[in-house]
């Protein structure tokens, strides 16, 4: 059965089509530095907002109108494969990603949810054999269920944390059997609401333990594949314990767990964190630790986390600057975890919302690279700390001076000049290396 009967598979045409259903930016076999598109920036669907979500929010029902929503039960998830296979088909995209209860609906046991599961994974495997689309990575759901109220590794209920040690050992047999490239803990609710009634060291103390016994299960069923912990602040609770990358880099280190976890960033996260999208990948880049993306944007005039599809092209820009300084993600890719608006509501909207996101990487992608080619960003840096290329600054930079010779040298001064830092100059070369792209595609 078709789902998305109006709309044929998404072909690159060029900056000067006008047609809706079409890359205007991105072609997935255009080489950068001898890759493709498509391998660099490895597009990935998310199930829960493309496939399960309805438009519901605080407020209001549910406006999206999906055919395959006539169904109940398994049969809608079965319904739902269906559609998102047909969908990553039209996209021509190489991943997706899911969480369990995405895929398949809770059952009054754990047995009972497995059951379902399994059904789906195999209906899930069985379409994976024609198409190109393949597993970014998988998770378990463990925020939504009132069972998690106090969260799930850190609950103060030792049954919720044997709950959820088996649910995580299910996911990790499923992304074994899907031949997935990551696995993604996003610790909805692990964190807490108020000191009065928390143990903060016991709850860290057992989260460490969870993850290493997650570490431990991986060897032994031979799923050799990077772990992703995903940083949010705030929302669903006050304090969350993953909280950013410096933090959960903290804490993995910590615990000795740098070994096996990178961070999965998502860009609506950094900035409820307070953070620009690129400070948290640098700062993941830096450290060694960046694995994967998920692909969003907030709104700066909202306080929560509204998962808008990534169409500002500056933001996109500095994101693929920092990707491509890693070398690129890997075995991670750019998931769009992200849901069309309300106002939304129709099935071909899901295709112009992904649409609008690769073409707006894409560009991104070739603006960021033409400035690592230029240098424009590293020559200036590279002058703006050059002080500690000779004498003082590189017996410092190389940590062989000390308190009394600094002292020394310091009496020695007698002027200290500063040089500009040249924000709005570096903001105003980004702009124009932006324009200069878009126009010379229109050519």
């Amino acid at each position: 059965m078709a789902y998305f009967e109006s709309v044929n598979k998404i072909q690159f045409e060029g900056p000067r089509s006008n047609n809706p259903f079409a890359f205007k930016y991105y072609n997935p076999e255009e080489k950068i530095n001898g890759k493709t598109m498509e391998e660099i920036l490895r597009f990935s669907v998310a199930y829960w907002h493309t496939f399960t979500a309805d438009g519901t929010d605080p407020f209001g029902v549910g406006t999206a109108i999906r055919s395959w929503d006539r169904y109940q039960g398994m049969d809608l998830a079965k319904a739902r494969v269906e559609a998102a296979f047909e969908l990553f088909e039209k996209l021509n995209v190489p991943f997706f990603a899911f969480h369990d209860v995405d895929i398949a609906p809770e059952g009054s046991t754990l047995k009972e949810t497995n059951e379902n599961q399994d059904e789906i994974v195999s209906m899930v495997k069985e379409y994976m054999k024609t198409s190109k689309t393949k597993l970014l990575w998988n998770t378990a759901n463990m925020f939504t269920n009132p069972r998690y109220t106090h969260g799930a590794a850190t609950s103060p209920n030792a049954d919720v944390f044997a709950y959820s040690a088996a649910k995580v050992k299910k996911g990790l047999e499923v992304a074994k059997e899907l031949g997935a490239q990551n696995y993604v803990f996003w610790g909805g609710r692990e964190g807490y609401e108020t000191l009065l009634n928390t143990d903060m060291k016991l709850e860290q103390d057992n989260l460490a333990r969870f993850f290493h016994m997650a570490v431990d299960y991986s060897k032994e069923i031979g799923l050799n594949v990077p772990f992703l912990i995903e940083p949010k602040p705030k929302e669903p609770t006050k304090h969350q314990y993953d909280f950013d990358v410096a933090t959960g880099l903290g804490f993995l280190q910590k615990y000795d767990l740098t070994d096996y976890f990178k961070f999965n960033i998502e860009a609506n996260h950094a900035t409820l964190a307070g953070h620009t999208f690129e400070h948290e990948l640098r700062t993941a880049r830096i450290n060694g630790m960046l694995g994967s993306v998920d692909a969003n944007q907030g709104d700066t005039l909202l306080g929560w986390d509204t998962d808008e599809f990534p169409t500002d092209l500056y933001t996109n820009t500095l994101a693929m600057y920092e990707i491509l300084k890693n070398g690129g993600l890997g075995s991670g890719g750019l998931n769009f975890d992200a849901k069309v608006r309300r106002g939304s509501f129709e099935p071909e909207d899901l295709f112009h919302a992904h649409i609008a996101g690769m073409d707006a990487f894409a560009i991104g992608l070739k603006v960021a690279n033409k400035l690592i080619e230029d240098k424009v960003l590293d020559s200036f840096i590279e002058e703006r700390y050059s002080s500690y290329t000779t004498g003082i600054g590189l017996k410092i930079a190389e940590g062989k001076t000390n308190f009394h010779e600094l002292e020394e040298y310091a009496h020695q001064l007698t002027e200290i000049k500063n040089q500009s830092g040249r924000t709005e100059r570096l903001k105003a070369l980004i702009n124009q290396y932006l324009l200069e792209t878009l126009s010379s595609v229109r050519v």
